[in-house]
């Protein structure tokens, strides 16, 4: 395995094109030429235009909907770049996909989260780049370096720019306290948080039980990593209205948003949402209380520190 590489190479998947085209904008290098199709019984099929004998090549691609075609893309990428001798292959995964399913939580589950990993180890990655995964473990389910970036940062620095008095940020769920405590001390001043306490009776249906902390009067961020059918954080939202709060903001990293997430957001209490391009999002879902924010500055940073053997950590400090 080439640690150096002779120089960086950017491909795409078809889930992730906009963003790897800002990210190679960013780092100066131009698109490798790849062309991702299918056959006409519905196998992709991959041409890679280009030589990348030697190369530092980095394959971007989320795997959001459609998972599973995204997946397979991203695994046939990797397999195609292992063969034509590239000097090292990182996959830059933006939105890991089936990374909710990390645990048995039933008799019987599969752990899925661990599933993709062999795979996408198996298929020849050498390292895998990615952000705010939905459980920080899913990280030791490689068994080859990755790097976890966080979008935290670059959401805090929006609402810093927004200059907003009398802020709370409220955890979702017990889970998500860290993160929250995390977020708003990247917050202008001392930003005190607060936690909904809730049940989920079952999967994509939440009742938003309690509301632990201070919100009445005051201006509240909703922060989560991803957002899918929006079940959650309207439902919150709706809840800390009900509770006194005064305008209410939400975001997350990654805007999966499927189902009646759109319909449930317009009609919520929510006064914007903020989310980052980790996911492509579609024209008909790009309504006015949604604002997107990109990540391709912090990507091509931390690729180039990979390429250069730098300290990607660094980043955060």
């Amino acid at each position: 395995m080439n640690t150096s590489g002779s120089e960086i190479k950017i491909l795409a998947g078809n889930a992730s094109k906009e963003l790897a085209q800002k990210v190679a904008d960013y780092i100066g290098v131009s698109m490798a030429k790849c062309e991702i199709g299918t056959f006409s019984d519905g196998e992709i099929s991959v041409n890679i235009s280009e030589t990348v004998r030697g190369c530092d090549v980095f394959v971007i691609q989320s795997t959001n909907s459609p998972v599973n075609d995204n997946l397979m893309e991203l695994l046939i990428m990797i397999d195609a770049l292992r063969r034509a001798s590239a000097g090292r292959v990182t996959a830059v995964i933006p939105y890991y996909g089936y990374a909710r399913q990390d645990r048995k939580a039933k008799a019987r589950d599969p752990i899925t989260a661990k599933l993709v990993a062999n795979l996408i180890t198996a298929a020849g990655a050498d390292r895998v780049l990615t952000m705010d995964l939905h459980a920080a473990q899913i990280q030791g389910y490689f068994d080859i370096p990755l790097d976890h970036l966080q979008g935290g940062a670059i959401l805090a620095d929006y609402f810093n720019s927004k200059n907003i008095e009398d802020l709370v940020v409220v955890s979702p769920d017990l889970g998500s306290v860290t993160r929250s405590r995390k977020f708003a001390n990247d917050l202008n001043g001392d930003v005190p948080i607060a936690i909904i306490d809730k049940r989920r009776p079952k999967a994509n249906v939440c009742e938003v039980m309690n509301i632990i902390g201070e919100v009445e009067g005051k201006n509240v961020i909703l922060l989560d990593d991803m957002i899918d059918t929006a079940g959650t954080i309207v439902n919150a939202a709706n809840a800390l209205k009900e509770f006194g709060a005064k305008d209410v903001y939400a975001c997350c990293t990654h805007g999966v948003l499927s189902g009646p997430a759109i319909e449930r957001i317009e009609n919520s209490a929510i006064s914007e949402l903020i989310v980052l391009d980790t996911i492509q999002l579609p024209e008909e879902k790009k309504i006015d209380k949604i604002k997107i924010k990109t990540v391709a500055p912090l990507f091509g940073d931390a690729i180039k520190k990979i390429f250069a053997n730098e300290s990607v950590s660094e980043l955060f400090n």
